[in-house]
């Protein structure tokens, strides 16, 4: 088994024994697995029991657990400065978002401090570029069917997921849903009062759909013929995990603004929202505010793993181990045809339709002593660290055979 050397030092706390404490609010489903330290693509739980992480904290652990470059990023800053607020300029924050408008479409960044946040921020920046080029009833947005941009009060409306929206009152307003895919439902769609398209090139929690061939690019034609804006919601795909630094390259088209978290922070808390100059002109001072985005701390790791995505060669490397991957999960499909109906995804963001219930799977596959990840259309979501070996996928694969193996033997 291609488990660090190092041997896991057993961490005592006053919690995780038996069940979860009572003192935290149940809104999660969650596994009872307390994990107390992680290196690399692996986890290990208070008892010294190692776990091998192909869920990466839901495509956030870009660059697996301790990355000794994100270690050095933050333990430094932390002994400087954490925190002054927006009213000041921040050093790490200027760096940062230079760096980002450097390799993106972007002239602006807004710093947050999740997906949600950004995807918010993008949402009043495409309404507000309307509204200060004096069309203010041009503020609804049409997003898809199958879409997770959050858990705000907006983004679950953004989202349309009736299990998200049941119990909260009236859906926030201004968004139209079309099927994923569907081009002429899109421009069916597009009326007077339209202002943005929002979209993500692949859906993660929809159940790891990719936008088909073309739609990307028919989209952006849309968005220039009607005069407006393409959001691309980058949260899930974006840093690096489809073997671009975003997966909107992969069309060769760009956005007007984008969302971006998860990677980025490689486990430390950061959003982002960029635009180019045209689309971010409303947002002046007073507009849009974050108390914590972009703080010194979240800045230097966010530099951290920018810098480690751009190496030469990274990216490269994620689209190697992403063929490995998809092929050992080609060969699964192959081999259990009763429990594997279709794989799918791009990079490392790589989804496997399931004949069985997921929530069996994800059991069968957490008894291997293997993480992964639930998403809709009963799709398990296989998120390894985009640092991930070859030693370490040919582990998850073989983890996961046997997990197959049991659940068919079961069947």
């Amino acid at each position: 088994m291609a488990e660090p050397r190092v041997a896991p030092m057993p961490v005592r706390t006053e919690t995780g024994g038996g069940g979860p404490s009572a003192a935290v609010m149940g809104t999660y489903a969650r596994q009872n697995l307390v994990f107390a330290r992680g290196e690399g693509s692996w986890l290990y739980t208070e008892g010294g029991e190692a776990y091998l992480d192909f869920a990466s904290g839901v495509a956030v652990n870009a660059l697996g657990h301790a990355h000794p470059k994100l270690v050095a990023a933050l333990t430094e800053q932390a002994g400087r400065l954490w925190h002054t607020s927006n009213l000041y300029r921040v050093a790490g924050q200027e760096r940062l978002a230079e760096r980002l408008v450097e390799v993106t479409f972007a002239d602006k960044v807004f710093f947050c401090n999740s997906g949600a946040e950004a995807c918010e921020g993008a949402i009043k920046t495409a309404r507000r570029y309307h509204f200060v080029n004096g069309q203010p009833e041009r503020w609804r947005i049409i997003t898809f069917e199958g879409a997770f941009h959050g858990r705000t009060l907006a983004t679950i409306a953004a989202g349309g997921n009736p299990k998200y929206l049941e119990g909260f009152g009236e859906p926030a307003g201004g968004f139209d849903q079309v099927p994923f895919g569907d081009l002429d439902a899109v421009q069916d769609m597009i009326s007077d009062d339209t202002a943005a398209i929002m979209v993500e090139p692949v859906q993660g929690e929809g159940g790891v759909r990719t936008a088909p061939d073309g739609f990307l690019q028919a989209l952006r034609a849309l968005c220039d013929e009607h005069g407006l804006l393409l959001i691309m919601d980058e949260v899930q795909s974006g840093v690096g995990r489809t073997g671009k630094l975003f997966a909107h390259e992969w069309s060769g088209i760009t956005p007007d603004i984008m969302a971006i978290a998860k990677g980025i922070g490689g486990g430390f808390p950061v959003g982002a929202f960029l635009a180019t100059a045209e689309a971010a002109k409303g947002m002046t001072p007073g507009t849009h505010g974050s108390t914590f985005g972009g703080n010194p701390l979240a800045t230097a790791v966010g530099a951290a793993v920018l810098d480690a995505v751009l190496e030469p060669g990274f990216l490269d490397t994620v689209i190697a181990r992403a063929n490995r991957l998809a092929q050992g999960l080609a060969q699964l499909k192959d081999e259990f045809p009763g429990i594997v109906l279709e794989v799918r995804g791009k990079g490392l963001l790589a989804g496997v339709k399931l004949a069985p219930p997921v929530a069996d799977v994800v059991k069968a596959v957490i008894g291997e002593k293997l993480l992964a990840v639930g998403a809709g259309e009963n799709v398990l979501r296989i998120l390894p660290p985009l640092n991930v070996s070859d030693a370490d996928i040919a582990e998850g694969l073989a983890r996961l055979r046997r997990a197959f193996a049991h659940l068919s033997a079961k069947s």
